[in-house]
């Protein structure tokens, strides 16, 4: 405990600092400072405020078992009705404190870029990425986030063949990146007259959006063409070559940007994008070197991994990685996923502290 201790009076003394900095003129007109600023602080809040409670309710039990050493026998009582309620009080602080510092990915606070690709199942694995994309965009729309999309490929029956977005809010990664894998479809699609089941997946891919000074691409790397937009959006579309698309030759990735309202702004949203893709594959291929699991111990993160099966027939819905089953498909397909993020976060949680205690 007294290590612990140690590790959160460093952290108190680095919020406080924190508090300091973001007062001073200097630093109030420096944007970028101000941002890591502030994600540094929202990170610690939650930290500072349950050690000072903590603290505060160490020194009220303290101040009980005094008092329950007393002549007076009404004191003694209070006194020992007070030890009783403050003792499993401050276990609850410790489990909590015990969690809020369980190592955070860096890049938990930053926004979301998510890629949906209907795969296996032809026009209803479209159909499906399509639900998919509308599932998290409530989702993100309840959580106060905004979405920016980056690329679609609309699919002629409906849906997409690939979707790419942006979701913008505080912690947008860290809640989303356990969406990355194989979600699988159980349902009878709307073209199947003979009333039967089938099974179709769509793919999802997460990674975080990078700061500016996290950019670490070479631009001899990158082939960068424009070209006339496609799909819908009338004569401005049409007769522009707004859409920007950028290939990165080391790896083969591909970025294409056309929402833009602009040449310029698909280019920046699409270099952004290529970089962020970049790093996560870079990353993906240093822990498959290591022989390590990606980015979290409840899943390795990968596209091909079977993650999710939503059972239309018993509006059930599973997550494999942490035995997670409701019959709710309806509510959740309806972006209603907060119960099912919480616990995703929660196992990864006790995956992390089992880890460290092994």
């Amino acid at each position: 405990m007294a290590k612990m201790d140690e590790r959160l009076e460093k952290m108190v003394e680095r919020y406080r600092e924190i508090n300091d900095l973001m007062m001073q003129s200097d630093v109030v007109s420096d944007r970028k400072t101000m941002a890591k600023l502030g994600r540094e602080q929202n990170e610690l809040t939650p930290i500072v405020e349950t050690y000072e409670e903590y603290k505060k309710a160490v020194e009220e039990l303290e101040e009980a078992k005094v008092l329950s050493k007393e002549e007076d026998k009404e004191i003694r009582e209070m006194a020992q009705m007070e030890l009783e309620e403050l003792e499993p009080k401050i276990q609850n602080y410790l489990d909590r404190l015990e969690l809020l510092l369980v190592p955070k990915d860096p890049n938990d606070s930053h926004n979301a870029i998510l890629e949906i690709r209907g795969a296996a199942g032809g026009d209803e694995g479209n159909i499906f990425a399509g639900d998919l994309f509308r599932m998290y965009s409530k989702y993100a729309e309840a959580k106060g986030w905004r979405t920016e999309v980056i690329e679609m490929e609309d699919s002629e029956a409906g849906g997409f063949s690939l979707v790419s977005f942006k979701v913008n809010g505080e912690g947008a990664y860290g809640t989303l990146k356990f969406e990355s894998g194989s979600h699988r479809v159980q349902r009878v699609p709307k073209t199947e007259s003979q009333g039967r089941i089938q099974t179709s997946t769509a793919t999802v891919l997460c990674y975080p959006e990078l700061d500016e000074e996290d950019f670490d691409i070479d631009m001899n790397d990158l082939e960068i063409e424009t070209m006339r937009a496609s799909g819908a959006g009338g004569q401005h579309v049409n007769k522009t070559d707004s859409a920007v698309r950028i290939v990165h030759k080391p790896t083969g990735i591909v970025v294409k940007c056309q929402d833009g309202r602009s040449q310029h702004e698909n280019r920046a949203t699409a270099l952004a994008t290529i970089a962020a893709r970049v790093k996560e594959e870079h990353q993906r291929e240093l822990d498959e070197k290591a022989g390590a699991e990606r980015r979290t111990k409840i899943g390795t993160g990968d596209r091909a991994e079977k993650i999710r099966t939503y059972n239309y027939p018993q509006n059930r819905v599973t997550d494999h990685r942490i035995g997670y089953s409701v019959n709710q498909l309806d509510r959740i397909i309806d972006g209603r996923l907060e119960d099912l993020m919480n616990a995703l976060q929660l196992a990864d949680q006790q995956a992390k502290l089992a880890g460290e205690q092994l």
